[in-house]
């Protein structure tokens, strides 16, 4: 916190006669800030340092041959490196990182403790799953009054790996698309994002990276969300697609696998019909609701995703939202969730 001293000159008051009027100097203190920083991922994570994660987390390895993995350290410096250098010119901001999944160990000297005798030094830590987001604030568009950022997310999640066998390449992902800044909703596109990037080392891992910026489309992706907002829906169609959508997690497995994909839990589905009434951004009770709005509400509903299904669900939210917009216009393909 800075305060602000204003210091008065006590000579100067006798000397030009103030001492009538000047009062004691008092302390101004800024108030604090107590607002919540919003983030792009939430579910049961924690915000961590590119720092904490060098120098306090330990590394873990294949076991067969005890063959080191690309450690999450690795992974975002990696994945900075690529935006800078891709990027060249633009400013580029430091990776926002989110762990869960801590698992915890002990040094060998300290096996035979009783676990309240451990001291800091006697344990070990990594964290199965990290995501991290990295903006690029220089490169924006406004989509529906929202200034959208252009960003790179990347995720691993050491539980979809078998690190009980020998040393092979290595499962991660990789995304590419806008954050939006009212929400810091994720919106990923299909040609902006890698589900089975699987590398060996690290200079596989900044090839690819830069293959992925290369090839994805922002002007296509910024005109896809534009004209999202150009069609809207009455309050009876979401209330019916809010029942399909939980509908379709009790489907017979042939039935469902006939339809498109959705992934959006239970809970999420009641956190988009609960957005929907109180929403201060993208809420529309009462009223027709834009498509425009109706994805930032599934994307907004995606950030209680764990880690290692948030890319997959952001880019199945764009899939729902595109598809059902289409739907709305005539299209067969995502019908079933309008009827």
């Amino acid at each position: 916190m800075k305060n602000l001293i204003i210091m008065p000159q006590a000579q100067n008051r006798n000397r030009f006669g103030f001492n009538a009027y000047v009062e004691d100097a008092t302390i101004i203190e800024e108030p604090i800030n107590t607002v919540r920083q919003k983030r792009f991922i939430e579910a049961n994570t924690e915000e961590v340092t590119l720092q904490h994660l060098m120098n306090d987390c330990i590394t873990p390895v294949f076991s067969k041959d005890n063959e080191l993995t690309i450690n999450h350290a690795q992974f975002i410096e990696t994945i900075q490196d690529a935006v800078q250098s891709f990027f060249n010119g633009e400013q580029v901001e430091q990776a926002d990182i989110r762990v869960s999944h801590m698992i915890k160990g002990r040094i060998p000297e300290a096996i035979h403790k009783p676990a309240n005798q451990l001291l800091e030094s006697d344990k070990t830590i990594y964290y199965e799953r990290c995501a991290f987001c990295i903006d690029i604030p220089t490169i924006y568009e406004t989509v529906g009054g929202n200034r959208l950022n252009l960003s790179v997310v990347g995720v691993r999640a050491y539980n979809q790996m078998n690190l009980y066998s020998k040393k092979s390449p290595e499962l991660f992902r990789l995304a590419i698309g806008f954050k939006n800044q009212v929400c810091c909703n994720m919106c990923v596109f299909t040609d902006g994002y890698k589900d089975d990037l699987r590398v060996s080392n690290t200079s596989e891992l900044y090839r690819s990276a830069l293959e992925l910026f290369n090839g994805y489309n922002a002007a296509k992706h910024i005109h896809l969300m534009q004209s999202l907002g150009d069609t809207y829906m009455s309050e009876h169609q979401f209330c019916q697609i809010i029942g399909r959508m939980r509908l379709y997690q009790c489907l017979p497995t042939g039935y469902q696998k006939a339809l498109p994909r959705m992934l959006l839990t239970d809970t999420q589905i009641n956190s988009v019909a609960k957005a929907y009434i109180n929403d201060d951004n993208f809420g529309s009770f009462g009223n027709e609701l834009d498509m425009w709005k109706f994805y930032n509400l599934l994307t907004g509903a995606n950030k209680s995703s764990y880690i290692d299904s948030f890319l997959d669900r952001s880019l199945n939210a764009t899939e729902l939202a595109t598809g059902i917009c289409s739907a709305l216009h005539g299209d067969g393909k995502y019908k079933w969730f309008i009827d």
